[in-house]
This record gives C-alpha cells, sequence and structure tokens, in this order.
C-alpha cells in the first residue's frame, strides 16, 4: 500500500478546499510560492494582486458579501505589514477574513533571518485570533479553529502564521485528524421578558425610528425586517451599509430627512447598528436628549456603548426581529397621520426638492451633483454592487444613490485596476475628478501657485485616470459635460467583458474652507 506523502503546502491547500473556500486573494514570494500553487492545484481560485493593501481590502469585501472568511495569502515581512490595512478594516466593519502570512524557518526565529518579524503578536491586536500552529499536521485543525473563530459571534478578521519549513516540510496525510468543513454560526434568541420589554416601549412611542445597520446586512435579515417594517408601518433609516435590506425606494424610508428623523425620535430600535461616529455615538444634538434606545446585537459588549440601551435584545438578528413580531399586537400599526410621520414626509419633500435643483445645474466643469445625476439615470436599479470611496464622493453619494437589494452597497472599498482586468470583473468605475481631496485646484491656478504654497487638499490637475484602463486592456472614457458622461455610462453598461473607467471632471472647489458633517458631533462634546 502507498502511503500519501504531501507537504505543508499542499496540507494548506487540502484544508482550504475541506472549507469550502473558493478563492484566494494574494500576492506570490517566499515562502509562499508553494502554497499559491497548490491552492490552484486543489482547483480553488487564485487571484494575484500587485498590492498587499488591495488584496485585503477585496478579501475583507468578499468576506462581507459572502458570509464566509475572505481567504488572503500574503509574504513574511512587509507583506504581512502592507496586509495590514484590510486586515483592520475588517476589524472595525466586523467582516469574517482569513490573512495567511508567510514567515521565516522556525529554527532561525531571532537569528535575523530574511523579512523576520514577530508577526502573530503583531496581527493580535487587529483579529480574534492570531496564531502559528505547533506542527505541520495541526494545519487543518488550526484553519478550522481560525475560520469557526472569525465567523461566530461577532464576524472578525484572524491570522495564521506559516513558518517556511512548515510549507516545504512533509506529512504522512492518512495518519492527519481532519476536521472537515466548520459548520455555520450557532444562532440564539433572545431573552423573552427583554423582548415584551421592547414591544410595550415601541408601543408607548411617539415618534419611534427603526435603524437598519450594516449588521442587518451581513446577517440576511432581509426577509424579517420587510416583515417588521410592512407590519409597524415604522419609519426606518438604513446607514450606508444598511442600505438595500429594505429598499431605498420605500415609502417608509425617511433617508432624506436623517437628521430630522434622529433628532426628533423618541424610541430608536437599532437593528445590527452601532452608536459609532456614522451615528454621531448616539449623542445630542444630533439625537434627542431623552431618546430611548433599543438594540439588537450579537456581542453584549456592544450594548450600552456610548448611550444608555434602555432594552438590550442581545441574538441573531432575524431570529430577534422575528420575536418582536410575534410579541407585538396584531392590529398595531403605527399611524401614517401623526405629527412625527407627516413632519418627515414634508422633509423629505422639500429636501428632494431642493436636491433636484442642484440636478439642474448646467454649470461646466459640471458639480457633484450633476454628475452623480448624469450617472444615476443610466444606472440599473438592480444587479449591481454600489462601491463608494473618497472623501466628498463618498459622502455626497450616500444621500443620492438609491439602492433596492440587501448586500450591494460598499462603502471606502478599493480596487486594483489591473487586477480587475486580468480577473475579468465586469466593473465601471467611475472617478469623480475635481483635482484634489475635498478641494483641487483648476489648471491656470495650480500653474500659478509655488509648490510650497499649493493647499494640502491639490493634487495635480487634469489626471488622465483613463488611461490607466486603455493601457491594462480595459476602457477609459474622459468626460467633461453632462452629455459626455450620459454618452460614457450608455457605452459602459453595453460592455460586460472588461473594465471600464469613467474620469469625469467636475468643479475644483478652489481654496474652500473644509467643512465635515462630523466635526459637528465632536463640536457638542467640546
Amino acid at each position: 500500500m502507498t502511503t500519501k506523502v504531501y507537504s505543508g503546502a499542499e496540507i494548506v491547500a487540502k484544508a482550504l478546499k475541506d472549507q469550502g473556500v473558493d478563492v484566494v486573494f494574494g500576492i506570490v514570494g517566499i515562502p509562499v510560492v508553494e502554497v499559491a500553487e497548490a491552492i490552484i492545484s486543489e482547483g480553488i481560485k487564485f487571484i494575484g494582486f500587485r498590492n498587499e493593501q488591495s488584496l485585503s481590502y477585496a478579501a475583507g469585501a468578499y468576506g462581507f458579501l459572502s458570509g464566509r472568511p475572505g481567504v488572503c495569502l500574503v509574504v513574511s515581512g512587509p507583506g504581512v505589514v502592507h496586509a495590514l490595512a484590510g486586515l483592520v478594516n475588517a476589524q472595525v466593519n466586523c467582516w469574517p477574513l482569513l490573512l495567511i502570512g508567510g514567515s521565516s524557518d522556525t529554527y532561525q526565529q531571532g537569528m535575523g533571518a530574511f523579512q523576520e518579524l514577530d508577526q502573530v503578536t503583531l496581527c493580535r491586536s487587529y483579529t480574534k485570533i492570531s496564531t502559528r500552529p505547533p506542527s505541520i499536521s495541526q494545519i487543518p485543525n488550526v484553519i478550522d479553529k481560525a475560520i469557526k473563530t472569525s465567523i461566530y459571534g461577532r464576524p472578525g478578521p484572524v491570522y495564521i502564521d506559516l513558518p517556511a519549513d512548515f510549507i516545504q516540510g512533509s506529512i504522512n496525510y492518512e495518519s492527519m485528524n481532519l476536521p472537515g468543513r466548520a459548520a455555520d454560526p450557532p444562532k440564539s434568541l433572545a431573552d423573552p421578558q427583554s423582548v415584551e420589554e421592547a414591544v410595550r416601549l415601541l408601543l408607548g412611542a411617539k415618534k419611534p425610528l427603526v435603524i437598519i445597520g450594516k449588521g442587518a446586512a451581513y446577517s440576511c435579515a432581509e426577509r424579517e425586517i420587510n416583515e417588521f417594517i410592512e407590519k409597524t408601518r415604522i419609519p426606518f433609516l438604513p446607514t450606508p451599509m444598511g442600505k438595500g435590506v429594505v429598499s431605498d425606494s420605500h415609502p417608509l424610508c425617511v433617508s432624506a430627512a436623517r437628521s430630522k428623523a434622529i433628532g426628533d425620535a423618541d424610541v430608536v430600535i437599532l437593528l445590527g447598528a452601532r452608536l459609532n461616529w456614522i451615528l454621531h455615538f448616539g449623542a445630542p444634538p444630533k439625537f434627542n436628549e431623552n431618546v430611548k434606545f433599543i438594540q439588537v446585537d450579537i456581542l453584549p459588549e456592544e450594548h450600552n456603548n456610548n448611550r444608555r440601551i434602555h432594552v438590550a435584545l442581545l441574538g441573531h438578528l432575524p431570529l430577534v426581529v422575528s420575536q418582536l413580531l410575534f410579541y407585538l399586537p396584531s392590529s398595531f400599526s403605527y399611524p401614517s397621520t401623526s405629527d412625527y410621520a407627516q413632519s418627515l414626509r414634508q422633509k423629505i419633500e422639500e429636501n428632494i426638492a431642493s436636491t433636484n435643483e442642484k440636478f439642474k445645474d448646467d454649470t461646466i466643469p459640471m458639480s457633484y451633483h450633476r454628475a452623480f445625476w448624469e450617472i444615476k439615470k443610466k444606472l440599473p436599479q438592480k444587479d449591481i454592487v454600489f462601491v463608494s470611496e473618497g472623501a466628498n464622493t463618498m459622502d455626497i453619494a450616500r444621500s443620492i444613490f438609491d439602492i433596492h437589494e440587501p448586500r450591494h452597497r460598499l462603502d471606502a472599498g478599493r480596487f486594483a485596476i489591473e487586477t480587475a482586468v486580468r480577473a475579468n470583473l465586469p466593473m465601471i468605475i467611475i472617478i469623480i475628478n475635481n483635482n484634489g481631496i475635498y478641494h483641487g485646484l483648476d489648471t491656470e491656478s495650480y500653474n500659478a501657485t509655488s509648490l510650497n504654497a499649493l493647499p494640502s487638499t491639490a493634487l495635480l490637475p487634469d489626471v488622465r485616470y483613463d488611461l490607466i484602463a486603455d493601457a491594462t486592456g480595459g476602457k477609459g472614457y474622459f468626460v467633461r459635460t453632462p452629455l459626455e458622461l450620459d454618452n460614457a455610462m450608455k457605452e459602459a453598461l453595453k460592455d460586460n467583458e472588461k473594465v471600464i473607467v469613467i474620469n469625469v471632471m467636475i468643479q475644483p472647489g478652489g481654496r474652500k474652507k473644509l467643512e465635515f458633517a462630523w466635526m459637528e458631533t465632536t463640536k457638542s462634546k467640546l
């Protein structure tokens, strides 16, 4: 009988295959080349990147969209350091991610080995678990534990360190205890007494508001939350990545009256939403000083964070919302004739009218609103994933582009163009180019200003980012007018085989004073 002997690299690949991993994002080099080749041999798709920051962001987004950890493979030392950006991003966003980093041989520890770094300690602060297998035989068990840790409870990133001698070593495969695919996370209900208390609070509310967060999207709670909104008729507000759990076009969506909705509400139920900077920490003056919060979350420590939570509902969000539906009286429906509902409707109409006027701006270069309007008119309502990144572009886009499906919006995402072309991703990248960050300068003003006197926000004017797409096999468009943007969008949406870059020139903004919405909350704390 022939004994099956496999290398550590092959064991890693087989363990990932057993866990159902179907794609790995990575950059090869010493000592992980053999791991990447073994992964490909197992039939797992390997997407090679040029920068670890980009691949770790992509893996985090994959984890959010799929519910299973996005897997990264990087080299030792600088490779792990550069991947920390996506690791931290996954931590703060509560996304499942598995980072696998190569490291120097175990016997060379402390000897100044090539790219030697204590990566387990480095990653520990940004992960749920950071570990190294004690032996080659334990690699499958460590991978199993890491994946379970990543998706159980509140999701998050994990790190596994792979020494070079483990990767290149070998072991009898039959002698190993293989754990198989990690089971899906266990699900729990909230305490029934707490659910009853939450229902009593909702029934007594004069100005109730539902806030739908990213956790609702991740937990696939769209069916239960839609039923809850339809039954209760309570106005709702999605956070940026909670958009689409209930369609933005729903008549009870109050995104267009966000400030008034949160400022007037007397009872707020948080569904997978945290009282962090996105929601002004739940603090006055943005929120009513006497507002009462009901919070549904899977992590006990999140309750009573920043503001007192009057009713904490700990459990799996879809199940907890089902409990609320069960305990609510069948006759309950928040009246659309209430002063609160009517005032929100009036504010929505006023704000939409104001925004529609901005869409009509014919100034060249275009304004943000006019450029976004031309894009919005052409985008399909469904079957697109909307990724928004960067200062004013992201901030303004949140209030303009409607999302109708859950897990179809990502904020602050990054992709590498050449990688996208090589991976045949049907992607349209629209660059809102104002020659700077927040504000830039036009060419004349830029050339008339010495380098030392340039604003910190200014970048080189009229950079042709669209040519990068042409150079890598995609297709680029450079547009300055609404008509040119309209035509570029038409052509881009026809092409499902190329990565498209549309470089949209808008008003630079000049030397305006920078103002940020989050500064208002900060000032109120001083």
